[in-house]
């Protein structure tokens, strides 16, 4: 019976890549990159290769192997696993890069900065401290080869070759042989009388002085060099002589070196150190000292190296949101360390907290989740964006915060690319309805018609045929002047999918009657798109053979290239309306459908209302659009409210601010406007929804105001016009002949009457 011996390297559950990396410890021990084979995970391993008559060295490499093996510190060089044979050692640790390389690769990329190098020479400083202070133990080989650098650019202190105990038991420094390393000795080494007073880490410290000089100014030509601090920045050389000193007494502890360079104004005295030292101590932190932490942490982040972002603080930033009570505070700092990502990594890491945090009932949390959308909508895929996040985001069409439902219609022009036929064109069309209807708000309103415009060419034909044309032509007929800009705009950027009898006769009615709007920008827009319908109903006329090329869109299926029209239409973008609805939600927080639909010109500001006009004894012609004055009052109050952008209103934006303000304004969009009744189309939008609230149909919402109903005659509209003046100049001078006759004390700002 044969029997085969195992042989342990095949049996080794890590692979070894067999070209060392160039920049290694100096010595026996070569470098190599490796992967554990089961996961494929990355690994460094150090490998010593067992050669006869080096029964020294052999000794010294097994000593080390069995340091590394001991010692645990977040500063030194973490052990993963190794392996013992007669022919060799290989040591398994975690992926690291020999610090002479990385700050090479570093400073070619251009990407080395000074905060990086505090914190790693702080790194190194902690491990000294703890060898020398808790462990009692001399390292005996800092220099440029022991320090070695993660992933993450943490540094890490290795190459303990040479460590012997500070405690002395008759044991000496082992002896190194490598001339490269021998130089970082200081010089008291060489003073063999022993009467030289030292402390246990001057050794230590002087190379760690070494250590500076090389990291600032490159390899130490010779102990010479260390008089000329030459490029070590100007805050660190007091510290820096003090360690190269002639004198080994007066060289620090190394927890004194640190105490010294954390002081204002000292070389690890700044943001990036101070956010390493709290995310080490993050799990002993306090809610509200964490929750400031992420709120100032976006700040730092543009400073800040990317794989120290990558891989710090993004595992951080996962762990404060899953098992911690950060909140909406972690969601900027969490998308900016996304754009280092690759699309495979934010798909790992990312995208399910951002799943999750679309179910969370937090307000703050929604808001900016709507807020940032773009920077990670590429990354959903449609299955997800349909079944986890879009039924949670239509719960924000109900809220009673207007910034929320402003921000979920503005979001669904990120969404509507990747949503299903059900909930494009049957869930999202009936909250559009309702909001374009209902809603207090007049610019969420206005931003409703802006976004179904944009997202028309999204919708499947029968859908497009049954709720553009009358959304748009409800528009219209908002009485909030942004709103009819909109619903004008809307059919300019969708004029592909209507087709020529549409434009003829539904469309271009809608429009002309819009040429007497009696806000300007209204009629400008309304001339604008009229010419653009006639030049097509013209061009059809002279060359019937184009109608086919004209109208093939109207039919066709859904496309996002059908929308490139709305481009040319310059400021109609729902971005472009953010800070306009921002200032106008607090400027009109009562602008209902069932106002006026005709608004009155505001009078110009300090000047006098006139006399009411006598009603003329003709009747007024149709084509009139000057509006009838009122009292000084209403005039003032109208006044103001035209001269919003004058005013600084702040911004909806802040998720904060707009919170605080959720019940003034859920509070004042149920009692303005009361009572006031449609004059264009004489009936309400709430009537003509009620039949679609008790029905549940999406299409008769939409439908309801397709046709405005027009008087038999012109002089029909003129009378009714006539006597709407009429009863509005008897009530006011009812309310002038009340104040005259009001008897009893005057009350606080009332003008005297004589």
């Amino acid at each position: 019976m044969w029997f085969f011996a195992r042989d342990p390297v095949r049996d080794f559950p890590f692979e070894l890549i067999p070209e060392p990396l160039e920049g290694g410890p100096p010595g026996p021990w070569a470098l190599h990159r490796g992967r554990k084979k089961a996961t494929g995970s990355t690994v460094s391993i150090f490998v010593y290769d067992v050669k006869p008559g080096a029964e020294d060295q052999t000794q010294v490499a097994k000593a080390a192997f069995k340091r590394l093996k001991t010692l645990r510190h977040p500063n030194i060089l973490a052990y993963i696993d190794g392996l013992e044979t007669e022919k060799c050692l290989h040591v398994v640790t975690e992926a690291v890069t020999p610090l002479g390389m990385y700050l090479k690769a570093r400073v070619e990329a251009g990407d080395l900065k000074e905060l990086e190098i505090s914190w790693g020479l702080h790194q190194i400083v902690k491990a000294l401290s703890f060898l020398v202070n808790d462990c009692s133990l001399i390292h005996n080989n800092v220099c440029m080869a022991s320090v070695f650098v993660d992933r993450a650019g943490e540094w890490k202190l290795g190459g303990l070759d040479y460590m012997y105990s500070a405690q002395g038991n008759g044991e000496g420094p082992p002896r190194k042989g490598i001339p490269e390393l021998e130089q970082y000795d200081p010089p008291e080494l060489a003073d063999s009388s022993g009467r030289v007073v030292k402390e246990k880490w001057s050794a230590d410290m002087w190379r760690l002085g070494c250590l500076i000089w090389e990291v600032f100014n490159g390899p130490l030509p010779r102990a010479a060099a260390l008089r000329n601090p030459g490029k070590i920045p100007k805050s660190l050389v007091p510290h820096y002589c003090e360690l190269v000193g002639a004198n080994p007494k007066v060289r620090p502890n190394p927890a004194r070196f640190l105490q010294n360079c954390r002081a204002p104004g000292g070389f690890m005295s700044n943001r990036f150190v101070e956010t390493n030292l709290f995310l080490e101590e993050i799990q002993i932190k306090e809610p509200t000292e964490k929750q400031k932490f992420f709120q100032e942490l976006s700040k730092s982040l543009d400073s800040f190296p990317e794989d120290f972002c990558r891989h710090k603080v993004l595992p951080q930033l996962l762990t404060a949101f899953e098992f911690g009570s950060a909140g909406a505070v972690v969601l900027t700092p969490l998308f900016k360390v996304g754009k280092f990502l690759n699309a495979e990594e934010y798909q790992q890491k990312i995208i399910p907290v951002v799943v999750k945090m679309f179910s969370s009932t937090d307000r703050a949390m929604r808001i900016r989740l709507l807020q940032q959308m773009e920077q990670f909508i590429q990354y959903l895929d449609e299955p997800t964006v349909n079944t986890q996040i879009f039924p949670h985001v239509v719960h924000g069409f109900l809220d009673t915060n207007p910034a929320i439902r402003e921000q979920t219609v503005k979001s669904m022009l990120l969404l509507a690319p990747k949503l299903n036929e059900a909930n494009l064109n049957v869930e999202l069309m009936k909250h559009f309805a309702r909001l374009q209807a209902k809603d207090d708000q007049g610019p969420i309103r206005c931003n409703t018609t802006v976004c179904l415009g944009k997202i028309g060419s999204y919708l499947s034909a029968s859908t497009r045929h049954r709720v553009l044309t009358s959304a748009f032509s409800r528009a219209t007929k908002d009485p909030f002047a942004p709103s009819r800009v909109a619903g004008v705009l809307g059919f300019a950027a969708t004029h592909n999918l209507y087709s020529m009898n549409d434009c003829a006769h539904k469309i271009l009615p809608v429009l002309c009657s819009l040429t007497v709007d009696p806000e300007k920008s209204v009629r400008d827009q309304a001339f604008k798109a009229i010419r653009s319908f006639l030049s097509k109903l013209e061009s059809v006329s002279e060359d019937p053979t184009q109608l086919a090329e004209v109208e093939k869109d109207v039919h066709a299926a859904s496309s996002p290239g059908m929308g490139g029209a709305a481009a040319s239409w310059a400021g109609w973008a729902v971005t472009g309306v953010s800070s306009l609805t921002s200032k106008l939600i607090r400027a009109h927080p009562t602008a209902t459908p069932a106002e006026t639909n005709v608004p009155q010109r505001p009078m110009p500001e300090g000047l006098p209302a006139p006399a009411p006009t006598p009603v003329p004894a003709i009747p007024t012609t149709s084509g009139h659009w000057e509006t009838q004055e009122e009292d000084k009052d209403t005039a003032e109050d109208n006044s103001a409210a035209d001269r919003w952008d004058d005013e600084d209103w702040g911004s909806l934006e802040e998720a904060e601010s707009v919170l605080a303000q959720q019940e003034d304004w859920s509070a004042g969009g149920q009692a303005g406007h009361a009572g006031q009744v449609s004059s264009r189309d004489h009936k309400s939008p709430e009537s003509d929804w009620s039949s679609w609230e008790a029905e549940g149909s999406w299409d008769q919402g939409w439908q309801e105001q397709s046709s405005p109903e027009r008087p038999p005659e012109g002089q029909a509209k003129a009378e009714l016009a006539r006597k709407k003046r009429e009863e509005r100049r008897r009530e006011m001078e009812a309310k002038r002949a009340e104040k005259k006759a009001a008897k009893g004390p005057m009350k606080l700002g009332a003008r005297k009457l004589d």
